[in-house]
């Protein structure tokens, strides 16, 4: 396949979103073709299922969590990122497996591996090329998230406990595949950040 797949992961409130952006510009500025996905969505499927699933007003049983977020996954993948990456494209791709790894695998307590089957069946084996991984303390991450000033979904409420699972599987990821995951100091300023996400994936690009 041609294109690449590089996926930006990392608890709540690390600055994926920026770092998207940013990596966005950079390959654009750089005349490479690229595109930059959320998950859950990007499609029209994926965004409902994303709005369901984190609606505070609603009961998801954990199972049923992960099966949505994998549908989601599903949906996207063969839809659109399939597709662009036949085509030569570069995706971004803000969260993929690892998150289902880390949030529903560890935070709820479903399993690392029962997790990953389920998403090597969704995503069709569809493995990142690439992971940047932003790594947060617990207090720079509970203030920036305090700086927003936003009601918090249906995952934002589950709790320290939830949240330091999810944290600890991160690591230990990364730990298991450091020439995939590369782990980059979320605390530091974005243009460090980007600087340090282009250098990780230098080896990627033409």
């Amino acid at each position: 396949m041609a294109g690449r797949l590089i996926t930006i992961e990392g608890l709540d409130g690390c600055g994926k979103s920026t770092l998207v952006a940013g990596l966005a510009a950079e390959l654009e500025s750089r005349s490479l073709p690229v595109t930059a996905l959320r998950e859950p969505g990007g499609v029209q499927l994926a965004e409902r299922l994303r709005d369901l699933v984190k609606d505070p007003s609603l009961q998801v049983n954990a199972r049923a969590e992960a099966l949505i977020y994998a549908a989601a996954r599903a949906q996207l993948v063969g839809e659109v990122v399939l597709p662009l990456l036949e085509e030569g494209r570069c995706v971004l791709l803000d969260r993929y497996i690892d998150s289902s790894l880390a949030y529903q695998g560890a935070g709820r307590g479903l399993g690392i591996e029962a997790v990953a089957q389920i998403n090597d069946f969704a995503s069709g084996g569809l493995g990142a090329d690439c992971t940047l991984y932003l790594r947060l303390d617990a207090a720079t991450r509970a203030e920036r998230i305090g700086e927003r000033g936003e009601a918090a979904d249906r995952l934002e409420l589950a709790g320290d406990d939830f949240f330091a699972r999810a944290a600890t599987a991160y690591d230990e990821l990364a730990a298991a595949e450091p020439q995939r995951i590369h782990v980059l100091d979320a605390a530091a300023a974005p243009a460090a950040v980007l600087a340090a996400a282009i250098e990780a994936i230098s080896e990627l690009l033409p």
